[in-house]
């Protein structure tokens, strides 16, 4: 970088002679030079004048006794504004939002394992139902357990219940049940002559509906606002029903016999569709360590209170879940739908899709398998490990599909395979 320095002819001599001289280049060729004088003359035109380029490094010339610049740097630290020392700022709000999290999920879970202990002395492997079982316990859903004779499926509801200081009912569905035997009915006084309301069996928390299948749909039909709306209407009156309620149902897929298959409005209510498969060798051999007695069976103590489910179910509702994971539930479920599932080639196969309950459920559902995980957040495999219980009951397959052998569970896991994971 260089100046362009205009000198007038008389000044040129005091130039010249300094020990400035060698590091100024002249443009052009001078003319004569003047002597030099005290008072110089007026230039008369500007080539009086000669362009010298300078340096701008810091030079000292003793014959004029001049002084050296000071660096550049110096010369600049004047006009530089003061560092303000910044005190340090307190750590950001999401990092303080993610410790809190993870300490509330920590806390509100801590009744997790001692009841998965409490209920692995009575039930003998069966791990997924479970975990189904406490996901729809901080989930408010209702579960429909499906699976052959002799599978625990009664066995571990009625744990469950047991573990848990809540009212328990269970009953036994029979092809000559009345809705009035599950909802109540109103009975009149003869005394008075007034109708009072006698509650039926519906108004506990827990709810054992053992084999589901063997009543007619008008006393199937009596669960579905208690299922739904969480109410019951006898007579002109609604009464609400505690809280938390579940229903916890079972049904026999092998009798056809004196079984009613459940209308779609009701299967829709129930959260989750668990399959109760057969246990494993390891599995099998301690049922007959443990249960081949004539002993009672062991009676579970209660370790889970009702005011921890609640709170629990709040930590869970607060879970975050990113938008990437949300917009994943939502094509998952549209997926399941005609005018989308031609595009995964699944248009001839299904004759249903899955309703928005199955939305709802799915991200609860993903929240509470991260919650049992001990996260504050949910990941993609938090919904794939949920969608198969959440949509196999959802989702109806065409007479197409039936001739192929292509189940729901066919269907879900092709769904699952050919959306891109976020």
């Amino acid at each position: 970088m260089y100046f362009c320095l205009f000198l007038p002819r008389q000044w040129r001599e005091v130039t010249e002679n300094s020990s400035f001289a060698p590091r100024v280049a002249v443009i052009g060729e001078p003319k004569a030079l003047p002597k030099f004088k005290a008072s110089f003359a007026k230039p008369e035109s500007l080539d009086d004048f000669a362009v010298w380029p300078l340096g701008i490094s810091s030079i000292k010339d003793p014959g004029m006794n001049q002084k050296a610049a000071p660096p550049l740097i110096e010369q600049n630290a004047r006009y530089q504004p003061i560092p303000t020392v910044r005190e340090p700022l307190p750590l950001a709000g999401a990092a303080d939002h993610g410790r809190a999290a993870r300490e509330a999920v920590a806390a509100s879970s801590a009744w997790i394992r001692p009841l998965q202990q409490e209920m692995a002395r009575v039930i003998v492997g069966q791990r997924h139902l479970l975990d189904r079982l406490l996901v729809a316990l901080l989930t408010n859903g209702h579960v429909l357990l499906e699976g052959v004779p002799g599978l625990a499926k009664t066995l571990a509801l009625k744990t469950l219940a047991s573990c848990i200081a809540l009212n328990f009912k269970r009953l036994q569905f029979t092809p000559d049940m009345l809705p009035a035997d599950i909802v109540g009915t109103m009975i009149y006084n003869p005394q008075d002559g007034a109708f009072r309301t006698k509650h039926g069996p519906i108004f506990s928390n827990l709810i054992l509906a053992d084999e589901i299948n063997r009543a007619p749909a008008k006393v199937q039909s009596a669960l579905l606002e208690a299922m739904q709306e969480r109410q019951v209407t006898i007579g002109d009156e609604t009464y609400g029903l505690p809280t938390p309620f579940l229903v916890l149902a079972t049904q026999n897929p092998l009798e056809q016999e004196g079984t009613y298959p459940l209308p779609e409005a009701q299967i829709d209510r129930f959260m989750m569709k668990v399959i109760v498969t057969y246990p494993n060798r390891s599995d099998e051999r301690a049922i007959l360590d443990a249960m081949a007695t004539t002993e009672a069976m062991l009676v579970p103590r209660t370790v889970v209170s009702a005011a921890q489910i609640i709170e629990a179910r709040h930590v869970v509702n607060t879970l975050y879940v990113d938008d990437k994971i949300r917009d994943y539930i939502v094509d998952l479920v549209l997926a399941t739908r005609p005018p989308i599932a031609g595009s995964l080639n699944l248009n001839g196969y299904i004759q249903n899709g899955a309703s928005p309950r199955a939305t709802i459920a799915l991200t609860l559902g993903a929240r509470a398998m991260a919650f049992l995980s001990g996260r504050h957040f949910v990941i993609p495999q938090d919904v794939k490990s949920i969608a198969l219980d959440v949509l196999r009951h959802r989702v109806s397959v065409t007479y197409e599909a039936e001739a192929e052998n292509i189940s729901s569970e066919n269907v879900i896991e092709k769904i699952l395979d050919a959306l891109p994971v976020p």
